[in-house]
């Protein structure tokens, strides 16, 4: 339990780190937005690229992790959507985000830095195929059904379609994935003047990431909680784990398990961690900030409690 605790902890000493330097003023929320560009824009991509270039294709495309994660992902998001619309009467909008906030992890910023320390062979790994599902299909899902939501026709399916595709195609984890793809497929190898400097970058990712997040979090404005806040919070922390880790048991089931029971870990630490960072920042394009940073404000607190105890369940 201790070595656990120890393992988080380091986690939420480094988030407290961002926090306080922010409201003691050694850095402004301008600040933390361009280490967090950063991040998403050179260390990440960096990590991604070093992991799924470095590893046989095989190992990338294991059918059974990613299907568990897209299977609980998408269980998730659709029983979050349906419960914001239907039972808490939500418009379509706040329930696209609402489902969002329930169904997609915070794999770079915060489920990778925790499997470095937790799970560091498969750290990784479950980090590039748990991009694969979040760039390529769930991000999409959410950008579709939120433009569906507030265009009322104005846009038209074909030219939908199109503008988040470019959005893709410009996205530097997509390209970093598409092309960690290719050079493992190929059987290729990166000179040292490429390998070194990505390495450089990559290595930098879990600090300041996790800095990052701890910042921003104290740039949240503090709302009051309500049940649809409340219903985000609930959803992610432990309705997303479940559903992942049942995701595990139904491709098992089905002859297309992990293969590997530390991967197979790594899938429902991730998904035991709180929204993906840049949820209220999309949020915030569609006017629905508010109730996204308070979600996030307030997972990110109690997600050391889920985390801690999804590691020592997996632990055993």
């Amino acid at each position: 339990m201790f070595d656990i605790l120890s393992i988080t902890g380091v986690i939420f000493v480094l988030m407290g780190t961002g926090f306080l330097s922010v409201r003691l003023g050694v850095f402004s929320s301008a600040d933390m937005a361009a280490l967090g560009k950063f991040v998403v824009n050179l260390a990440l991509p960096a990590l991604i690229l070093r992991a799924v270039s470095s590893r046989p294709l095989g190992e990338i495309a294991n059918f059974g992790y990613l299907g568990a994660v897209l299977f609980g992902s998408l269980a998730v998001f659709s029983l979050g959507y349906f419960w914001s619309r239907r039972v808490e009467g939500q418009t379509a909008l706040a329930s696209t985000f609402g489902a969002m906030g329930m169904s997609c992890a915070n794999s770079g910023f915060v489920g990778y830095p925790v499997l470095v320390m937790a799970l560091p062979d498969v750290a990784t790994t479950a980090l590039a195929l748990n991009m694969i599902i979040e760039n390529l299909i769930m991000i999409p899902l959410v950008l579709v059904m939120a433009e569906h939501s507030c265009g009322e026709g104005k846009v038209t399916e074909g030219r939908l379609v199109r503008q988040i595709a470019l959005r893709l195609v410009r996205n530097p984890i997509v390209i970093a994935l598409l092309l960690g793809l290719a050079i493992s497929a190929f059987g290729l190898g990166l000179p040292v003047l490429v390998e070194r400097p990505i390495d450089i970058f990559a290595s930098a990712s879990a600090a300041v990431s996790l800095t990052v997040i701890g910042g921003t979090l104290a740039a949240l404005p503090l709302k009051a909680l309500n049940v649809s806040v409340l219903s985000v919070v609930v959803g992610k922390l432990l309705l997303h784990p479940m559903a992942v880790g049942l995701g595990l048991l139904i491709m098992s089931i089905v002859g297309l398990g992990v293969g590997n029971e530390r991967l197979a870990a790594a899938a429902v630490v991730i998904a035991a961690t709180p929204v993906m960072a840049i949820y209220p920042i999309l949020a915030q394009r569609y006017g629905e900030e508010r109730s996204a940073s308070m979600a996030m404000l307030v997972m990110s607190a109690l997600s050391f409690i889920t985390i801690s105890a999804v590691l020592l369940l997996t632990s055993r």
